[in-house]
């Protein structure tokens, strides 16, 4: 999307402050009231930059874009930092309009040479080819802020990969300092752990030329991290590991111990974006841990969270598997509100956590997840980073795969630890994942690009 007039697209929650206090620009397409798992991460880094005595300036996009994809979650917004400025953009991805009489002739007649023909657009924009025909106006937004309040730092959260278009465009005109904030990186498919591009392919050029520059270099894992170390050895000092965390608003008091009268109440919360077989392997495995075992038999799965974007949302194969299973106890509720997270914990006995990929992702759930102090039953690779965190943890049945029967296993095993654990041994559960707030991982790393800016020096190469 272009924008011509910059200043008339750039939509402030309050004019630009004067404070006399460092100012930051924090580029976080993803920003509450966004109903994005990445929003949590967004939400910290802003609070605790405010914190730390920055002005802050948030750019993202309009609140209307995200009713397109997942919705939004207004009390994500709630414990936003007052004094964080949030600045939003008319950017939308084109793909997911659903009002058809929206449509051109061309994506009426012909919608998959449509799709494709807008991807190559994108792409001729900067390599990215669901975002990258945002670049102008990211690039055009960015500079606007900037020039309205001069940044001392920037600080980039990609996923989209073309917000690095915009950093690089703000340090080439006026050489802010900036941290990107991978997450998850971008030059490694994380599900596979293969190289998504090579160094000498044009994305590969525009991360090394951006990379380059960077004061600092964030990923959520260890092995992302090495990865990175490995790809560009003259920037192994300025890659950093900032782990996602929980959040201690959604961690519940211990609630009283389970009874099996009435059976247990097993939950999944999060996003699904898992394939359908995956999710299949996982009721498979509940239907058999059904027959085989009569808490289980007596007992529910709930299954709470965002199932598909636009207008797949709530109409695809996942839906169509959970309703088949609905005369095993198995029901779908619905995504969870921010608000509202620690009450659902609370109403669990224990948890199902299903994830993707395997030792490139840490899914930000397995955090929260531990420190609910409630029974796991792991439903992903054996050989999964997610494994590595609860390695340790009390309550947890152990990284099996997606074997059906062995996921059964795992149901029986999780129900067996929620009736006979003791209020000591669950509380002692809980304390297994303090070191792992959110705050407790971003707030180090903060403080470090905080030095860096201030102090105006950069890590040697």
């Amino acid at each position: 999307m272009k924008i011509a007039n910059p200043r008339a697209a750039v939509r402030a929650s309050r004019p630009a402050s004067r404070s006399g206090r460092p100012h930051v620009i924090y580029l976080a397409i993803g920003f509450p009231p966004a109903a994005k798992s990445c929003a949590y991460r967004m939400r910290e880094t802003a609070n605790l930059l405010s914190a730390m005595g920055w002005d802050v300036t948030v750019v993202t996009i309009a609140d209307a874009s995200w009713e397109r994809e997942f919705g939004l979650d207004y009390t994500l917004s709630e414990s936003v930092d007052p004094r964080v400025r949030i600045v939003k953009l008319p950017l939308v991805r084109e793909d997911l309009e659903t009002d058809i009489r929206a449509f051109s002739e061309h994506r009426s007649l012909d919608p998959q040479g449509w799709i494709a023909d807008l991807r190559k657009r994108a792409q001729a924009q900067f390599p990215e080819p669901v975002f990258g025909g945002w670049r102008d106006a990211l690039e055009k937004g960015l500079l606007e802020v900037h020039r309205e309040r001069p940044a001392d730092l920037l600080v980039t959260t990609c996923a989209p990969y073309v917000n690095l278009a915009a950093t690089w465009r703000l340090w080439e005109e006026f050489r802010v300092p900036y941290v990107v904030d991978f997450r998850d990186g971008w030059s490694i498919d994380v599900i596979d752990g293969s190289e998504a591009f090579a160094p000498t392919s044009v994305a590969g050029k525009w991360e090394r030329k951006v990379l380059d520059e960077a004061i600092a270099i964030w990923s959520v894992n260890d092995p992302i991290a090495q990865f990175y170390r490995d790809r560009y050895p003259h920037l192994a000092e300025r890659v950093r590991v900032v782990r996602n965390g929980f959040d201690e608003d959604s961690i519940p008091e211990i609630a009283k111990r389970a009874t099996d009268g009435d059976g247990l109440t097993f939950g999944y919360l999060g996003s699904v974006n898992f394939t359908p077989a995956v999710l299949d392997a996982v009721l498979t495995g509940w239907k058999f841990a059904a027959e085989s075992d009569p808490v289980i038999a007596r007992s529910r799965f709930e299954v709470r969270g965002h199932i598909g974007a636009g207008a797949l949302r709530g109409v695809n194969s996942h839906m169509e598997l959970l309703k088949a299973a609905e005369p095993w106890g198995v029901s779908f509720g619905g995504p969870v509100a921010k608000s509202d997270v620690a009450a659902t914990y609370a109403r669990w006995d224990a948890l199902v956590l299903i994830l993707v990929g395997g030792r490139y992702v840490t899914s930000g759930k397995v955090y929260e997840f531990a420190a609910s102090g409630l029974p796991i039953v792991s439903a992903h690779d054996i050989d999964h980073d997610a494994a590595s965190i609860l390695s340790g943890y009390p309550f947890w049945t152990g990284a099996v795969g997606l074997n059906p029967r062995r996921l059964a296993e795992s149901f029986v095993r999780a129900a067996r630890f929620a009736l006979d654990a003791t209020d000591e041994q669950r509380q002692a559960a809980r304390q297994f994942a303090q070191t792992f707030t959110r705050g407790g991982q971003l707030e180090p790393a903060l403080q470090e690009v905080t030095e860096l800016a201030r102090g105006s020096r950069r890590p040697a190469a």
